[in-house]
């Protein structure tokens, strides 16, 4: 009896020596150990990741720690994605992290001013961004924003989080979220009495005001210029629009005959009203210019070269401005709106 009391101190103390070992390497980082880059695919099983660890010397005893793992249920809860791991977390660490998804982020920025078919280029660009979309006529994106007939114009610019393995449509799907919730909110606080019929129209308009701003101290009074011509009835004849109908037929240079085209539907020189769509994608600060431009009576203005614009209120004025600007030769002049006023 007293032999057999001895043996089973024996293994008391043995047993708890290996649970207080297993203890201090569950919770303490290990000699040797280094940082480590591993990627966590769908359906990756608990295995696979403990073998990956020890491959990239992160982790000591890779079963030991898939063992513990499952036995606190937690193996069924490692996100995927990208993680960067540092050198000195333990074993129970390291599994937080992977339970916790603390990916690696990346950011990409959407410029403002930019159409949707160079949007989608930028983030092709992006190597952890999965492509899925071939251009801004896309099935996806026309689901996406149904009932709206076009996708142009209706992304937010801003600079998105993802993490690898996500898509170029995921971000596009935040930038969305993010433009109706910007839209609707300045809708509901505009001035009174805009020529716009619904929030959309506001949106074509600010994406013209963002084509049109080179100095932003400017755009409420480039958006009153427009607005005050399309309550008059006259033509917006502005460049970016006509640009943007031409496409990839574009090489530069806006010749007449681009101006004197009807067949184009973005031809504002030749077509009274709003464009059919937005032509770009506009930043909060040209929408909220559409839905609070300058008051005043400027009905044209003409690029000084500068960046910034000479307003006029009267055709006169306008084509003295004009012939001034011409007269310098500056290689970027263009009149916008041009001297003929399209009533």
């Amino acid at each position: 009896m007293k032999k057999l009391l001895v043996l089973l101190g024996c293994v008391l103390l043995v047993l708890g020596f290996a649970l207080h070992s297993v203890w201090q390497w569950w919770q303490h980082p290990m000699p040797g150990q280094r940082p480590a880059e591993i990627v966590v695919g769908e359906g990756s099983s608990l295995s696979a990741v403990a073998a990956e660890l020890e491959r990239n010397g992160a982790l000591q005893w890779p079963r030991l720690w898939s063992f513990t793992a499952r036995l606190q249920g937690l193996d069924a809860k490692i996100k995927r994605g990208e993680y960067r791991l540092e050198a000195d977390l333990s074993p129970a660490q390291l599994l937080a992290v992977l339970v916790a998804g603390r990916v690696v982020q990346y950011s990409v920025t959407l410029p403002e001013g930019i159409n949707l078919d160079s949007a989608i280029a930028l983030l092709h660009q992006q190597e952890p961004l999965r492509a899925l979309l071939e251009d801004g006529e896309d099935p996806r994106l026309l689901e996406l924003v149904a009932p709206t007939a076009s996708a142009e114009g209706l992304f937010f610019p801003d600079t998105y989080l993802y993490s690898r393995g996500e898509s170029d449509l995921d971000i596009l799907r935040h930038a969305h979220r993010r433009m109706k919730t910007v839209l609707n909110t300045a809708w509901e606080n505009r001035d009174l009495a805009l020529p716009y019929e619904e929030p959309y129209q506001a949106l074509v308009m600010a994406s013209i005001v963002e084509k049109e701003t080179g100095l932003a101290a400017e755009r409420e009074r480039i958006a009153g210029v427009f607005t005050r011509r399309l309550e008059r009835n006259m033509r917006l004849q502005t460049d970016p629009t006509v640009i943007y109908g031409l496409g990839r037929e574009f090489d530069g240079n806006l010749r007449r005959r681009h101006l004197e085209d009807r067949s184009n539907p973005y031809n504002t020189y030749q077509h009274k009203g709003l464009p059919p769509t937005p032509i770009a994608l506009p930043g909060a600060a040209a929408i909220e210019a559409a839905l609070h431009p300058a008051a005043g009576q400027e009905l044209y203005f003409v690029a000084r070269g500068d960046g910034s614009h000479e307003f006029s209120e009267t055709l006169e004025q306008h084509q003295l401005a004009v012939k001034a600007y011409q007269l310098k030769r500056r290689k970027d002049y263009r009149s916008s709106p041009a001297a003929g006023d399209g009533e």
